[in-house]
């Protein structure tokens, strides 16, 4: 019989170990860090028009100065600091996680349901996916993010032959760490980094059976403030089997194949704050598999919508419902869920 992580206490040991170490990294709330690894360099030719644009008039104004470089730009980002309240920022409910962390010594809880369908080629499919936990916890620095993920799904498969196949349990647990690169800096974009991993601890009917590494690359553009804004994902991730992806990377993915190959991904959001609690997107996202060697493996578009609502500054509450745009990708899923951040 196979042993799961779960069985031998590994990853409850090791789920302990992060939590404490993380618990170790709290700090108080007057030490500030830097948000991100790295900032946008100016142009040295914007630099040169700053300084050409100083004279003896300006000093007095802004006290802009050779030695007040440095205290400006304190000053500029105690400024954004100050207009942009440190409200829940949530990876869910669309396929697009946001490129921000969570905060050093802050703590983020994300679960929610799925309802998944797909009828072709005379089968039937229906899944429901939850409770879709995403643990993200700020250890270490403002721009270094823990990730913790665990699912479970219950689907039922119609075959052609009348028969049923039903598969009920846990996914392989999803492990991963975001990295904040960049603020948005007039047209260059906030910028974050997941390195992602599964690990084989899911159900025998539902374990991919090894490790599945995957990179995402995370981008976002304010384009009208506190009303619209657009992101997007570039990803790519191993897979294998009957691989199902956790409803919080994504959707269900219906296709079996034993062999590993790799699966790109490519989505584009556009965000909308339509009150200071409601929010809404749109979406479309889409999967690309690479050196499958299965004919029902292909490409599978998505297209997808919701609604956000704040119901306190750190408790938020989304719907969301999509549908497929092609013969490979799901005829439709709808879900609900929460954020809550500590």
């Amino acid at each position: 019989m196979k042993k799961h992580l779960f069985t031998n206490g590994l990853v409850p040991a090791a789920l302990l170990l992060a939590f404490a170490g993380c618990s170790a990294f709290q700090v108080d709330k007057e030490e500030k860090g830097p948000k991100t690894l790295f900032t946008w360099a100016e142009a040295k030719k914007e630099n040169g028009e700053k300084k050409e644009g100083v004279g003896k008039d300006d000093v007095g104004k802004d006290d802009v100065g050779k030695d007040d470089k440095e205290a400006t730009k304190a000053q500029h980002q105690i400024r954004a600091t100050e207009s942009e309240p440190d409200e829940i920022v949530t990876d869910r409910p669309d396929f697009t996680e946001a490129s921000s962390t969570v905060g050093k010594g802050r703590f983020q809880l994300e679960a929610g349901y799925t309802f998944f369908q797909n009828h072709g080629k005379g089968e039937s499919f229906q899944g429901n996916s939850y409770p879709e936990m995403l643990f993200r916890i700020g250890c270490f620095a403002d721009w270094f993010e823990l990730r913790i993920g665990q699912n479970f799904v219950s689907d039922l498969s119609f075959l052609n032959d009348g028969s049923r196949q039903q598969a009920n349990g846990a996914n392989d647990l999803y492990l991963g760490v975001k990295l904040g690169l960049t603020e948005q800096k007039a047209f260059r974009p906030e910028t974050a980094m997941i390195l992602q991993m599964t690990v084989p601890t899911g159900d025998d009917s539902l374990t991919s059976g090894g490790v599945l590494p995957g990179i995402n690359f995370l981008y976002s553009w304010d384009i009208i403030e506190d009303f619209l804004s657009i992101g997007g994902s570039t990803q790519g991730n191993k897979v294998r089997g009957d691989f199902t992806i956790p409803a919080f990377m994504g959707v269900i993915d219906l296709a079996f194949d034993n062999h590993s190959y790799m699966e790109f991904a490519q989505s584009i959001t556009v965000n909308y704050t339509l009150t200071k609690k409601l929010g809404a997107f749109t979406e479309w996202f889409g999967l690309f598999p690479m050196s499958a060697q299965v004919e029902d493996v292909g490409p599978e578009y998505y297209l997808d919508g919701g609604f956000t609502y704040k119901i306190t500054r750190n408790f938020q509450y989304d719907i969301r419902a999509g549908v497929g745009l092609n013969s490979h990708a799901a005829d439709l899923f709808a879900g609900t869920g929460f954020a809550v951040k500590y």
